[in-house]
């Protein structure tokens, strides 16, 4: 059984899509690129207002990095979407050598990303995605976690010289509460809740459930830090040394356990602070079943997070 959509959550893609328009229409250098995924990535709009600018390459993620490639060396800002399970998957040595290496300026979009495809089982399930990217030098990788933060960072990546990858998903979310000076800044992660015996740092589909967790924790007395780790490369080393001295860290991330957004953070305690640690996400290949399933039965809910920092707090004491 598919998971049902509340009305109070919302699809990343729209926003990726609406703020790519946006930039189309402003400058003439923004392009797509797309593995015969215009209906997944939701770029039907975009074709139909752009026909010149959008380019089908069709099953064949290799040659699309390299068409983005080509088309940053001429001097277009290439966004290339697909599903984030096959186009770092099947393209990571273009991802390595044309993009990073070469420092393209090309804008990876991995769509669908995490076990969003949770029903089409291990083939479709994007969980090393961060880990790989994370270990390539001179690459941007964003994780946003709600509609408005994804919008902002494809704005921030198309301003950005270089190449980035930034991670989609089409899960639902809630929109995070932020006021009106909010600003997304690559590299920066976001305090949204301050607290002194523990923190919770996330990205991702997590961020919501973290903050889930840290009101779960306030009634019980234990006061959750909780921040927002969506640029998992370049890592805010100051925000992970603040999130550091509560003395533990909970990592939450849709993604495997290691390598990620868990494994940057323990490196960076290891080398300046360490602190005991809780590292949640994926194990390995996983099961067959829906997302909402395969979050609840690897412990991604806001009760899951907060077992982790209970545990965390009483071995403080």
């Amino acid at each position: 059984m598919k998971d049902v959509v509340a009305p109070d959550m919302f699809d990343c893609r729209d926003a990726y899509v609406g703020a790519l328009e946006e930039l189309a229409a402003a400058d003439a250098r923004i392009v797509a690129v797309v593995n015969d995924s215009v209906g997944s990535s939701k770029l039907g709009k975009f074709r139909d207002r752009f026909p010149a600018r959008l380019i089908n390459v069709g099953i064949a993620e290799q040659n699309m990095v390299g068409v983005g490639a080509g088309l940053a060396n001429g001097g277009k800002i290439p966004f290339v979407s697909g599903a984030a399970c096959f186009l770092t998957a099947r393209a990571m040595e273009q991802i390595k050598v044309d993009c990073a290496y070469s420092q393209a300026n090309v804008k990876l979009c991995g769509i669908s990303s995490g076990v969003a495809y949770g029903e089409l089982g291990a083939t479709h399930h994007s969980i090393e995605d961060v880990a790989w990217l994370r270990a390539i030098d001179k690459l941007t990788v964003i994780v946003p976690s709600d509609p408005w933060e994804t919008a902002e960072a494809i704005k921030a990546a198309a301003a950005h010289a270089g190449p980035v990858f930034v991670r989609i998903s089409r899960m639902p979310v809630p929109a995070l509460a932020r006021g009106e000076d909010a600003v997304f800044t690559i590299g920066k992660a976001e305090l949204l809740r301050d607290g002194g015996d523990v923190a919770i740092l996330a990205n991702g589909t997590l961020v919501h459930r973290a903050l889930a967790a840290a009101a779960l924790l306030a009634g019980e007395g234990i006061e959750a830090r909780v921040v927002n780790m969506a640029t998992v490369s370049p890592l805010d080393g100051d925000a992970v040394l603040a999130a550091a001295g509560t003395g533990a860290i909970v990592t939450a991330e849709e993604g495997l356990v290691t390598g990620g957004l868990g494994g940057a953070v323990a490196e960076h305690c290891a080398r300046h602070r360490p602190v005991p640690m809780r590292m949640l996400g994926f194990p390995g290949f996983l099961p067959t079943g829906s997302a909402s399933w395969l979050m609840e039965h690897f412990g991604l809910t806001a009760e899951g997070i907060a077992d982790a920092a209970r545990e965390l707090v009483a071995g403080k004491g």
